[in-house]
């Protein structure tokens, strides 16, 4: 049998999904992630499903590498080239002070330092005319500057090359000639948008993460070669589509949000499958927690990214599903700080030395522990049994911090471990509101779509606090985001400045660039996935004229004057509550998104399913809410067949994940196996 897989590499496991179109047999198994050498966990999940890379014909992947060196600040040793007088932009940045009564307020530090920072005579105006030539004599005397400097990357940024690139390119492709082996990168590759800090901001991060990125991929491409894999490899792209390997080399920026978005892809297509509208696309792993809407089988997507946040950190102009993240995941450590108060994360325990019930030398208490200490983990069936969890050490750990607040004894465990959880499901409710109230949306419009090895455990509680009616777990929510990949289409966005205020003129020249790129979209998706069918979205960054900021509006079926303004003013009402009909509005920026559909998995197939085999049928499980411990019946997933309906409290084992059913609940089994929650009123 030949397989399609997909592997998400997460802060705490290492997540495959092998799926045969043929026969629709899916394989699922996870590995604990391999930090020193990322590549052996794939190849140790590879061996526990029982396959060989020669089996796979793709193999889709989605990584933590490129956020991970942001965080970390452990990128490559890059310099930047730019226009006379305009090297210090990416110090400056902008004017603004986004925490204000911050006295000590202070940006991250730039990617590239000012003693690496180079300029070169060279100017094009606003128009793309040039007025000053580049100068290729100084360009190849700082190469030879740059040698000496033992530079890794090399990022190329001129101030007006969005208009006219070929500065950009001349110089670009004579400094890969005089420097072999140094990544060269520049800003027209990435994005053809003005806004000079954030070009020069994106190009300089594509340079700094340019060569791990590539040695990474080429070194797992080898790699699974080298094990008889023939098949293609494609990356999980930020945008929600899949990236070639060329294309992921040449912008390795397009990876910053890589890992968490296959989740995303899957709630997508579960909530088209099952007819609901909006969807909260919750995920809780071990390290972090993330969440996301979708709107109508559709995620949000920003044009720009703060790596770091948008108070400290660095923006980069690339597409990225708007997601929102928190340290909150089941490695996430409980802590005291020295005013004896109660902390949970952002702090992780990670894979390695994992949380304290994993027996592998971790001493401080997790949302995991506290999981285990309250009843609701099987000890003897964490990972179907692959790892077995220590009570014992747990309960010592969660004393630890217990103790000092004044809980004593078991029930002292109990009640910390309530509140270690009370205080996860608040932060984890605050990001949710993020992406919905934030927004000028109301969560209890959603159906809170859980997934992650976490989220099910934590997705009644989660409901209850925002009142959101409705829970809905797919299968395998543990390995999730990796099926998320599986169901993922080729995709390419491109962007550029257009400026002009909105009239019928302005309306017919949108549409002949809408063409171009939709031209040049289509033939690279042809090229780099062999697509003969490809379909496209078009929006438009918008704005009333003489405000600053933008926002987004679609306008791929609509292309007169008069819907593109009611577009405009719809999405300007929901998000501001009010619009002006009298003022007149501009376009900025055009986005198009163009998609290649690639061969999907039966959704249908993809539960496992098999028999009841518990010898386990009831436990007690604490509720803090309930007054203490309650008897909670224990199912095994695989053996619950579409229309069987249960109340809570319920606990609902599976490999990778359990299903929490709060005490006044109720669930049901649905037509493509998924468990869906109804919840009552907020408990308190």
């Amino acid at each position: 049998m030949s397989y399609a897989v997909a592997v998400d590499i997460g802060g705490t496991f290492t997540d495959l999904v092998a799926y045969d179109h043929e026969s629709h047999r899916v394989v699922y198994t996870k590995s604990p992630t391999t930090y020193d050498n990322l590549v052996e966990g794939i190849v140790s999940c590879f061996g526990k499903a029982g396959l060989t890379p020669e089996q796979a014909t793709y193999l889709n992947h989605g990584t933590t590498l490129v956020i991970n060196a942001f965080i970390q600040r452990r990128g490559a040793k890059a310099a930047l080239v730019t226009s006379q007088g305009f090297r210090d932009i990416l110090e400056i940045a902008r004017g603004n002070r986004p925490d204000p009564f911050d006295l000590y307020y202070r940006r991250d530090e730039p990617l590239i330092p000012r003693s690496l920072r180079f300029e070169v005579p060279e100017r094009i105006d606003a128009k793309g005319q040039v007025i000053v030539p580049l100068d290729i004599y100084a360009l190849e005397a700082l190469a030879g500057s740059l040698r000496e400097f033992q530079v890794e990357a090399v990022a190329v940024f001129f101030m007006s090359s969005y208009i006219n690139p070929a500065h950009e390119e001349v110089a670009a492709q004579r400094l890969r000639e005089l420097l072999p082996g140094v990544y060269v990168t520049c800003s027209t590759e990435l994005t053809r948008e003005w806004y000079e800090y954030e070009r020069m901001s994106t190009v300089a991060a594509n340079a700094y993460v340019g060569p791990q990125v590539n040695t990474y991929i080429r070194h797992l491409e080898s790699d699974m070669q080298r094990r008889g894999f023939g098949g293609s490899l494609f990356m999980m792209g930020s945008n929600g589509g899949l990236l070639s390997v060329n294309r992921t080399c040449k912008q390795p920026i397009g990876l910053v949000e890589s890992g968490p978005i296959g989740g995303c892809i899957g709630a997508g297509a579960y909530a088209e499958a099952l007819g609901f509208g909006n969807v909260v696309a919750f995920d809780m792993g071990g390290t972090t927690a993330k969440c996301a809407l979708v709107k109508n089988g559709r995620f949000n997507v920003d044009h720009i990214y703060y790596a770091g946040g948008y108070v400290r950190g660095f923006p980069i102009k690339s597409p990225v599903i708007d997601i929102v993240e928190v340290g909150s995941g089941g490695g996430s450590i409980a802590w005291l700080d020295s005013q004896t108060r109660l902390h949970v994360g952002p702090k992780s325990a990670g894979s390695t030395p994992g949380p304290v019930c994993y027996g592998r030398g971790g001493e401080e208490p997790t949302i995991t522990d506290a999981n285990l200490a309250m009843g609701r983990l099987n000890a003897g069936r964490f990972l179907g049994g692959e790892l077995k969890l220590d009570t014992e050490l747990t309960n010592r750990a969660i004393r630890k911090i217990a103790e000092p607040l004044g809980y004593y004894g078991e029930e002292g465990v109990l009640r910390m471990s309530d509140g270690i959880l009370s205080i996860a499901t608040v932060i984890m409710a605050g990001a949710i509101r993020q992406v919905s109230v934030e927004h000028g949306l109301d969560p209890r419009d959603f159906v809170l779509f859980s997934y992650g090895g976490g989220g099910p455990l934590h997705a009644s509680a989660l409901a209850h606090e925002l009142s959101i009616p409705t829970v809905v777990v797919p299968p395998a929510p543990g390995n999730f985001s990796a099926i998320g990949m599986l169901l993922a289409d080729a995709r390419l966005d491109t962007s550029k400045t257009f400026t002009g205020v909105l009239t019928a003129e302005v309306v017919s020249s949108v549409q002949e660039v809408f063409s171009k790129m939709e031209t040049e979209a289509a033939a690279a998706l042809g090229k780099e996935f062999g697509a003969q069918e490809v379909f496209f979205e078009r929006h438009a960054e918008m704005r009333y004229v003489g405000q600053r900021h933008n926002i987004d509006v679609p306008i791929s079926n609509v292309s007169d004057v008069a819907a593109i303004r009611t577009a405009f003013e719809r999405d300007y009402k929901r998000r501001y509550g009010h619009a002006d009909a009298k003022a007149m509005a501009e376009v900025q920026a055009l986005h198009l998104s163009a998609f290649a559909r690639q061969r999907r998995p039966d959704l249908r197939s993809l539960p496992e399913i098999g028999e009841a085999d518990s010898k386990e049928p009831s436990r007690p499980v604490y509720f803090g809410h309930a007054g203490g411990c309650v008897t909670a019946k224990i199912y095994q997933r695989s053996a619950l067949a579409p229309g069987f309906a249960a109340e809570g409290p319920v606990v609902i084992e599976e490999y990778g994940s359990t299903t929490l059913v709060m005490p006044g609940d109720r669930f049901e089994i649905g037509p493509l196996r998924e468990i869906r929650v109804h919840c009552g009123g907020k408990v308190t």
